[in-house]
């Protein structure tokens, strides 16, 4: 029975590498296709700052509500949990059933998850989602 070769240890990273160009060419042609297609017509208009669709009147120090900030940093923990539970989500049916482990990977990802319900509804209680 003839052998099989083995396969090159790097062979697996081959698609990443392919990904890696693909993206650095998309961004480069983006930029490239721009500076030759793009309209270069230049204007005080042009040339004023754009921020979010506002006229940029008055002090740039004004001061925001801190309900902005509070609703940014639950969007934050939120994604951050996503990023969290998604792994958990491919490694845990992945377990034995009478795995020692099984108990311990849900009883952590329930606690992660019920800590981070409560810190919401604590903001919810306080108000923090209410804009009036």
């Amino acid at each position: 029975m003839p052998s099989i070769p083995a396969a090159d240890p790097f062979s697996h990273y081959a698609p990443i590498g392919v990904l890696l160009l693909m993206a650095a060419a998309f961004g480069l042609g983006n930029l490239l296709l721009t500076s030759i297609i793009g309209p270069s017509r230049h204007g005080k208009i042009k040339g004023m700052v754009y921020e979010s669709g506002m006229n940029p009147i008055g002090s740039a120090k004004r001061r925001f509500n801190v309900r902005f900030y509070i609703v940014a940093m639950s969007f934050l923990v939120f994604d951050v949990e996503i990023v969290f539970l998604y792994p958990w989500a491919i490694t845990f049916p992945s377990l034995a059933p009478d795995s020692e482990l099984a108990p311990w990977f849900l009883g952590r990802m329930l606690f992660f998850v019920l800590t981070t319900l409560i810190a919401y509804a604590y903001a919810w209680r306080k108000g923090v989602f209410r804009y009036d």
